[in-house]
């Protein structure tokens, strides 16, 4: 402790706190831009978003901070020996606050763009660097958040067993829901509730060759369709197909009038009100938005037609079993498709699957399970019974399910 270097230890203790506060500012600068722009609603121009994973940028933030308590308790102890880890607390506590974090953050709002771009710039390479150390740490962090979430109860049975548990809940009033009215529940319904999944989005790559782009717009029928580079996030425009639609008999479409009948993208958050979006459409003049999330993500995409679709669906008064997903069963019970959407499914068959989480009957039983499942395998989620028939590529193609209160079994 004698030859204490403590020239060195303030320099680099200094360089840690103005690292931090370039951490902190970079995470500020970019949640006040998301926010800004959930705010306003109606700006059509898409999200700066960080060229880096989040997770790499936290953990470098605390290592920073975490570095600057050791290197100060090491000096506060050399200058006042017992009543130094006190001071040292006090001391690095008030800095960090005001340089690492009131600061950064207060420069953050003011000029958010130029931080994320300096952010971008000089921290993309090693901040994607020691991403496996950021993932693997959040990795555990989910491990040990797992005993708290909610499972479903999984059973396996056989088939002489399946008769004798409806046999015990048949007798069970069917629960329909009580239905809102049309206004009240729209106010409740996001455009994340609707959206068409990005794993569903037909779209044109551009570094794809030229005449397979011709030959899928051929058998395209969709009026508009997103335009990217290698993926959906990278997406660069929305094409109306109808103006090119006279070229593409004789092969006679270019890359120039292509890009030349595509327009700027809209963004949408995930989190905006479906009568808030249906008003955005008509003030942007546009009729396809495409949904990201609060790092600027693209979730999928939402249009005009989905959204009418939804709101003249929340005035019916009957359910419908009119959809192509759902195939009854002459016992009662239903092989529904893995693809199709639980708000559809709730509101044809006026049932109550859980539907804050995954969008689809497949994320429905992968995270039910937390594994991708086989065939054969059933699970009670409330008092709907689920049996998986069929699995193909990762994901559950079609699923036998029945309420518990709805299917009688012969005496």
């Amino acid at each position: 402790m004698d030859e204490l270097p403590i020239g060195p230890m303030l320099a680099v203790m200094a360089l840690l706190i103005l690292w931090s506060g370039l951490f902190t500012a970079i995470e500020a600068a970019q949640q006040h831009l998301l926010a800004q722009r959930t705010a306003s609603r109606a700006s059509d121009k898409p999200v700066a978003k960080l060229n880096f994973p989040l997770n790499s940028l936290i953990l470098c933030n605390t290592l920073c901070r975490a570095l600057v308590v050791v290197i100060s308790t090491l000096l506060a102890i050399f200058t006042w020996a017992e009543n130094g880890p006190w001071a040292a607390c006090v001391g690095a506590g008030a800095i960090l606050l005001v340089f690492a974090d009131y600061l950064p953050r207060t420069l953050a709002v003011r000029y958010p763009d130029a931080i994320l771009a300096l952010g971008n710039t000089l921290l993309r390479t090693p901040l994607k660097i020691i991403y496996p150390a950021a993932w693997l740490l959040n990795g555990i962090s989910q491990l040990l958040m797992r005993p708290f979430a909610r499972k479903a109860q999984v059973v396996q049975h056989s088939e002489d067993e399946a008769p004798r548990e409806r046999r015990d809940d048949h007798d069970q009033p069917v629960c329909r829901p009580h239905p809102l009215s049309g206004i009240h529940a729209l106010d409740n319904i996001t455009v994340n509730d609707i959206l068409v999944p990005r794993s569903d989005v037909d779209g044109i790559n551009l570094d794809d060759p030229l005449s397979d782009i011709i030959e899928q717009l051929r058998h395209n029928k969709r009026t508009r369709l997103p335009v990217f580079h290698s993926d959906i996030n990278q997406v660069e425009a929305v094409l109306n197909t109808r103006q090119i639609r006279h070229l593409l008999p004789d092969g006679s479409l270019t890359m120039e009038s292509l890009l030349a009948a595509s327009h700027e993208p809209y963004f949408v958050p995930e989190s905006t009100p479906l009568q808030l979006q249906l008003l955005n459409f008509h003030k942007q003049q546009r009729r396809l938005g495409m949904v990201v999330d609060e790092y600027g993500e693209v979730l999928g995409i939402v249009t005009l037609e989905d959204i009418l679709e939804e709101i003249v669906g929340e005035f019916e008064s009957q359910h419908s079993l009119d959809n192509p997903h759902i195939h009854p069963q002459a016992d009662g019970r239903l092989v529904i498709d893995g693809a199709a959407s639980i708000r559809d499914l709730n509101k044809s068959l006026g049932w109550h699957l859980p539907s804050d989480g995954p969008k689809t009957l497949n994320g429905l039983v992968t995270e039910a399970l937390e594994t991708i499942p086989e065939s054969a395998v059933c699970l009670k989620i409330g008092r709907y019974r689920l049996e998986i028939l069929e699995t193909e590529d990762n994901r559950v193609t079609r699923v036998l399910i029945w309420h518990t209160a709805t299917v009688q079994t012969p005496a």
